[in-house]
């Protein structure tokens, strides 16, 4: 009995949360036998912010949004003095912040950006906050679905779905693809339609369909020598005066802007199941070497909650998380099958992108050795 008692008592005490002083602000937090990090109320949190007063963060969202964005947050959380933020923009720049972030030079941010095909690059640059552990505490009022359960210390904000954009003048609603296998029909062999050569879109079926499948299917799609192009606007541009009768795919968010402008009527979406869902579209965490965490985190919590998702689906457009219930993007998908790329895909996305983007038979630039 003496022994096991003895036992009892160690493995409490490996699991038990310790308290230690944040030499910074003062605030209690626990750290977690696994030496994640998390605050015990919501009162500390601001406590904390409110000693910081200001918030430097990257941003992955239009500068339209963020600047509605920023003003409800000020209004919240007024002794929030100074908010900086910059834009990173393309490929080309998140390889040159990340090549800085590597060598200790990515300055003194305190939000990051992470956008889902360098993700990977991030984790040991980040604080290991339980975001999900306080979420589900009540600590941040947070959708713990929306943050990462493996990770715990990300979180995504925002969605994205993909629709086939048509031309009602060109095609009817009943002869568009109703489902994926209906793109290898063969009246639609031969530059019959536009094939959107971002394959992120065909990527998000991954989840439903398994990788193998998805190849598969993205090798007979080349093979119905559809139109190539890039470029969200270019594309729904190219279906709306008539060059082409539908697209395979366009981001939600295009669609529905491009169908909203368009004042002859003509443009149309239909959404396919499984629709391809990317869930967790870029990410957000706080960096290791955050100056001002706790305001971090208050602007997390912001973007998560009911005010900031309106903000973001009114404003980016059309872009709120599909665990938002107001978005319109969970309105779209309510009872329809889904293929979700989620957080257990968040690492791994990139790498179904270059196969099927291989599967489409495109050449790659040869790389020499020097």
């Amino acid at each position: 009995m003496k022994i096991n008692a003895l036992i009892v008592s160690f493995v409490t005490l490996l699991s038990t949360p310790t308290v230690f002083t944040c030499p910074a602000h003062g605030a209690s937090k626990e750290v977690t036998s696994d030496e994640y990090v998390r605050f015990s109320t919501h009162d500390e949190i601001v406590e904390g912010a409110k000693k910081e007063g200001r918030l430097k963060m990257l941003s992955g969202l239009e500068q339209r949004t963020f600047a509605v964005l920023v003003d409800a947050f000020r209004r919240k959380y007024p002794f929030v003095a100074s908010i900086d933020t910059s834009e990173l923009d393309g490929v080309t720049a998140f390889q040159r912040f990340i090549l800085e972030m590597k060598a200790g030079q990515a300055g003194d941010w305190d939000v990051a950006h992470i956008p889902m095909d360098v993700a990977e690059n991030f984790p040991p640059f980040l604080k290991m906050y339980d975001l999900l552990g306080m979420a589900k505490l009540g600590v941040l009022k947070i959708d713990p679905r929306m943050i990462d359960p493996l990770k715990r210390n990300m979180i995504s904000v925002t969605s994205n779905l993909s629709p086939i954009l048509y031309n009602k003048n060109l095609i009817s609603e009943e002869k568009v693809p109703g489902n994926w296998e209906d793109f290898l029909k063969p009246e639609f062999k031969g530059r019959k339609f536009l094939m959107n050569l971002r394959s992120q879109h065909l990527a998000a079926l991954v989840p439903a369909w398994g990788l193998q499948r998805t190849i598969e299917f993205a090798r007979k799609l080349a093979a119905q020598q559809p139109s190539w192009g890039s470029g969200g606007t270019r594309l729904a541009t190219a279906v709306a005066t008539g060059e082409h009768p539908f697209l395979c795919c366009v981001n939600y968010s295009s669609a529905e802007r491009n169908v909203r402008k368009d004042r002859t009527g003509r443009l149309n979406y239909k959404i396919v199941e499984p629709v391809p869902t990317r869930v967790v579209e870029h990410a957000r965490a706080i960096f290791k070497t955050a100056e001002h965490p706790y305001t971090g985190l208050l602007w997390l919590e912001f973007l998560a909650s009911p005010e900031g998702q309106d903000i973001i689906d009114k404003n980016e457009p059309f872009r709120g998380s599909v665990y938002s219930p107001g978005s319109k993007q969970a309105q779209v998908t309510r009872g329809k099958d889904l293929s979700v790329v989620g957080w257990n895909d968040f690492t791994k996305f990139q790498s179904y992108t270059e196969k099927i983007f291989e599967a489409w038979g495109f050449p790659k630039a040869d790389r020499k050795k020097r």
